[in-house]
């Protein structure tokens, strides 16, 4: 049977009072921390009622336990410095030491906190956590896959060497073959040679038998009638030499050797960004080419041509610094043109999912979607202007916008005309923009990365699909490139790479997902490229904003 204490460290017990240890718990001190049952409160606050907050048991979380203050430990701090980032009392409050600082309510401050800590609770159960396990997994089972793929590659050089060998047997024999030819060629010569040397042993032989016949004879007719053949048979043949063939080994050039024999690619430890590439499409692998090619050339004749974006591989859309919005086929024929009522030019460009034209009122600060030839407001801003504007993946609208004040400066994201998302201070408060130049063009990356081009701070800017700031870039130095980096337009490619223009300098800035600097476009005789955006194919097409020339640049293979 089990006894009181049995059932008190039972993992089935109920609380019980902490002075008694006996009676069910009732009530709770926050001030104490402390469980106490019904009999137990007047003990417990035998030493000043007012020393004690006792609240029912269930309500144990739903007040706040306030730490008492380092400097007047009879009070509470209720208050956080914002200028010491310390937490205060009351008293300390109007103390010299904090004269004139900035206080707020701890209720505040922790309430704040604890969203902070739910999304990140949200964050690491829903997003990082399985991300994780989903790499593990990745790994484990290419461990697990790791033998019978380098044994693969083993037999696949053991074929390739069997293959050399029958190869090398094919060639051994045919040069068999060719010195077997050669000897009986070789042999054919030498025995023709040697017969007609044995018919003249023969005539000297009959020769000598004739005179020795004369020698022993007393006629007169055969010595008379003897023809010498001395002068005939003395021209002796010349003497044939026939070298035998050679083989000259081929010195063996180990180096060449293992090349011709084929090629072994080095192990591969690229990392990525898989918390963020976790949704990424799998595309293939698109290498930037050594040299750029300009493909083609579109002249719009645009006052200030600033901005084009691609309706499909074959027809782009145009503006400048007119209230014209121009489309041209890529062969440059004009296909149609778009005049803004207001007469002042749209600030930015872009083509939704639909294939439906949106762009941004210049003087309203209205973003506008054409639809059947007609311009229909989507967004009206309040007590904001919009700069620039690019669609997801997913179909929202990301609309960077400043404050007519010029002190501020943020990105939004739209469902339709509904806002969801604000991205504008970093972790620390501090704004992620700058709060100058409304002109902030923006694009979304593969990985869903919000990457800003923000000319005034001299930066591309990236955070995260949370708006969490990932990474920024200022720059690359160089010998003919050490001046401000002023970055303009902004786009992606199939590869996650991002590209930005730097008009002052003339040359367009290639980085990976991760900040990295890749390389320059500096070539294809740019000048003042300010816009762009890439089609389906990795295609560039460039804005040059004082020539209104659109450039078509192949980079990639």
């Amino acid at each position: 049977r089990l006894t009181l204490m049995d059932l008190r460290h039972s993992a089935q017990d109920v609380p019980r009072c902490d002075l008694c240890e006996t009676a069910i718990v009732h009530s709770y001190c926050h001030v104490c921390h402390a469980n106490l049952c019904i009999p137990c409160i007047g003990i417990h606050i035998s030493d000043g009622y007012d020393k004690h907050k006792i609240v029912p048991f269930q309500e144990r979380r739903s007040t706040l336990i306030y730490p008492k203050c380092e400097i007047h430990p009879h009070k509470n701090c209720e208050f956080q410095c914002k200028d010491c980032t310390i937490l205060v009392c009351s008293t300390c409050t109007v103390s010299e030491q904090h004269r004139g600082h900035f206080f707020e309510d701890i209720s505040t401050v922790y309430k704040a906190q604890k969203e902070h800590i739910e999304k990140d609770e949200e964050e690491l159960v829903n997003f990082i956590s399985p991300t994780y396990e989903e790499i593990a997994g990745d790994l484990e089972n290419q461990l697990a896959n790791l033998d019978g793929g380098y044994e693969k590659l083993t037999t696949t050089m053991s074929k390739q060497g069997e293959q050399w060998h029958r190869e090398i047997d094919v060639v051994i024999n045919k040069m068999k073959t060719e010195i077997s030819n050669i000897k009986v060629k070789h042999k054919d010569i030498l025995q023709k040679h040697l017969e007609e040397i044995k018919q003249i042993q023969s005539l000297i032989k009959e020769t000598l038998l004739a005179i020795k016949e004369i020698e022993k004879s007393t006629e007169v007719s055969p010595t008379i009638e003897y023809s010498s053949k001395i002068r005939e048979l003395s021209k002796l043949p010349p003497k044939l030499q026939i070298s035998l063939p050679t083989f000259i080994p081929k010195s063996i050039d180990h180096g060449k050797l293992y090349s011709l024999f084929g090629q072994i690619t080095p192990l591969s430890t690229a990392t990525k960004d898989n918390l963020l590439l976790q949704n990424q499409p799998n595309t293939s692998i698109r290498e930037l080419l050594d040299k750029p090619e300009l493909v083609a050339t579109i002249q719009t004749r645009y006052e200030g041509l600033r901005n084009v974006t691609c309706l499909n591989e074959y027809i782009i859309w145009t503006s400048g610094q007119t209230s014209e919005i121009k489309c041209f086929n890529v062969d440059g024929s004009l296909l149609l043109t778009i005049r803004e009522k207001s007469g002042k030019f749209q600030n930015d460009i872009a083509v939704d999912s639909d294939g439906d034209l949106l762009f941004i009122s210049g003087t309203r600060g209205t973003v506008y979607k054409v639809k059947n030839g007609k311009a229909e407001e989507l967004i009206r801003l309040r007590g904001w202007g919009a700069g620039n504007l690019c669609v997801t993946s997913s179909g929202d609208l990301l609309v960077t916008m400043f404050s007519y004040d010029k002190t501020q400066s943020k990105v939004v994201r739209y469902s339709g005309s509904t806002e969801k998302q604000t991205i504008q201070f970093d972790n620390e408060g501090k704004p992620l923009y700058s709060r100058m130049n409304k002109t902030k063009y923006i694009t979304e990356n593969r990985n869903y990365d919000v990457c800003v081009a923000d000319r005034w701070a001299g930066a591309v800017v990236v955070v995260n699909q949370h708006g969490k700031l990932r990474w920024r870039y200022t720059g690359h130095p160089s010998v003919t490139k050490n001046e401000r980096f002023e970055p303009c337009g902004i786009t992606t490619d199939s590869q996650s790479r991002i590209l930005t223009t730097d008009d002052d300098k003339h040359c367009i800035h290639i980085l990976d997902l991760n900040g990295q600097f890749l390389r320059y476009i500096d070539n294809c005789d740019l000048s003042k490229p300010h816009g762009l955006c890439l089609d389906n194919n990795d295609n560039l097409f460039v804005c040059e904003y004082f020539s209104a020339k659109v450039k078509k640049i192949k980079y990639s293979k």
